[in-house]
């Protein structure tokens, strides 16, 4: 069984709500914006994502990112999985990451994970994208069944459940 439908298109551009910022596919030539934005929140992404997915470690190293973001800019090409940029709207600075994927653990058909910078947390910014992503994932995506990491689900009680077969 297909993970996303063949005639499936990824939206290419998602505004939050204000029009100050908006999401699209992350790529590799990103590599300058997003390094310092999640070596500047590491220690906070580390105690979210380091059990789960050993990311991001101390050591990762500005051609490591940029190696992972051309990764991603791939699977987002080969639609095995998704990984967006929350960026302001002059693509100055990447304020955080919305990561959309198939599911590793049983009972979802997607799982949908996202951060935002430090400098942003508990801010307009990121209760504006706790508010849309559940919004975008179910008007532009084919799940009937989407697990929304962090937020429906504890990341712990996610790693306890079984794997996806």
């Amino acid at each position: 069984m297909a993970w996303l439908p063949d005639d499936f298109v990824h939206p290419v551009h998602v505004p939050l709500p204000g029009g100050a910022h908006h999401l699209r596919p992350i790529r590799e030539a990103d590599t300058p914006l997003d390094y310092p934005a999640v070596m500047g929140s590491r220690e906070r992404l580390w105690s979210i994502f380091g059990p789960a997915w050993g990311w991001p470690v101390a050591t990762m190293t500005y051609e490591e990112d940029r190696v992972d973001l051309l990764r991603h800019e791939k699977e987002i090409a080969a639609h095995q999985s998704f990984n967006y940029a929350l960026l302001d709207a002059g693509e100055t600075a990447l304020l955080g990451c919305v990561y959309i994927d198939p599911p590793e653990k049983a009972g979802a058909d997607g799982e949908i994970a996202w951060w935002v910078v430090d400098d942003l947390v508990g801010g307009e910014v990121e209760r504006a994208l706790d508010e849309l992503v559940p919004q975008w994932i179910a008007a532009a995506w084919p799940f009937k069944n989407p697990r929304f990491l962090g937020h429906d689900i504890t990341w712990e009680d996610w790693l306890a459940l079984a794997d996806h077969s």
